[in-house]
């Protein structure tokens, strides 16, 4: 198994990737410490490990808030010892995210708080942790959107994707001789409940899947096998790079007729 002996915290672990990441690196050997804000949907995902015969607990965190980030890599080391992968994966794309005449402040700051702050949060109590370890993997989830503007207006989600992505990088460099890889996962637009309720009519779905050359929306499924990837030893000599799965968007980004 690829994880194995493996310790993983994985952020937003109660729905979408982080919840498909959780159950298929337990499949793979690794002990998961789900982190949510939503008891009820870490709580489930927790028990669908267990049922498998994986080994998982659950703690509550706002990645936004510094006591919870602290307290989640505390769990972790408590209830298996190390930590060897964290995964910051919790996000948000807030509905009334629109562009910069049209986005309330208050939907900045949340969006930035949540997004690009729990990243930083993250890695700092989580880096340590790394480091007592002996090394590790950390995957920060951006996006595509930190590659190129979004044919629909979400302009926090884009900036706080961005900084995810800036992050990655500096990590990644300052980090790289204390055998800890800092990779930046970006997804294309995906069937998850986070971006259908943002694209939430039958036309802003159709104006983004015009763009992605495969004809259809990315599965959690398929982001958790590229998260594997990165958390495993077969990405060992990976750093700092924005591990790009998306469809084909950013390859050949057209505008609609």
């Amino acid at each position: 198994m690829r994880l194995q002996n493996k310790v993983a915290l994985i952020t937003g672990a109660g729905s979408g990737i982080g919840r498909e990441t959780a159950l298929l690196f337990a499949e793979e050997g690794a002990a998961i410490v789900a982190a949510d804000i939503n008891d009820a949907g870490g709580l489930e995902t927790v028990q669908m490990i267990t049922q498998q015969g994986g080994r998982a607990t659950y703690v509550h965190a706002d990645v936004s808030q510094a006591q919870d980030c602290q307290q989640m890599v505390r769990h972790a080391e408590e209830a298996f010892g190390q930590l060897h992968v964290l995964f910051n994966n919790a996000g948000i794309m807030h509905n009334q995210d629109d562009d910069a005449i049209n986005t309330a402040e208050n939907i900045w700051d949340l969006t930035l708080a949540i997004n690009a702050k729990g990243v930083f949060l993250g890695c700092k109590y989580g880096i340590p942790a790394l480091r007592r370890a002996g090394g590790g993997s950390i995957i920060n989830t951006a996006s595509f959107v930190a590659l190129m503007g979004a044919a629909t207006p979400q302009l926090a989600y884009t900036a706080s994707k961005g900084a995810v992505l800036a992050m990655t990088r500096e990590l990644a460099v300052i980090h790289a001789r204390e055998n800890i890889r800092v990779n930046a996962l970006c997804p294309g637009p995906l069937r998850t409940e986070l971006l259908m309720n943002f694209l939430d009519t039958e036309a802003k779905k159709q104006r983004r899947l015009v763009h992605i050359p495969m004809g259809r929306f990315g599965e959690a499924k398929e982001m958790a096998k590229a998260a594997l990837y990165l958390a495993s030893d077969e990405s060992s000599f990976m750093t700092g790079t924005e591990f790009v799965v998306d469809g084909g968007i950013t390859a050949a980004y057209v505008t609609p007729e």
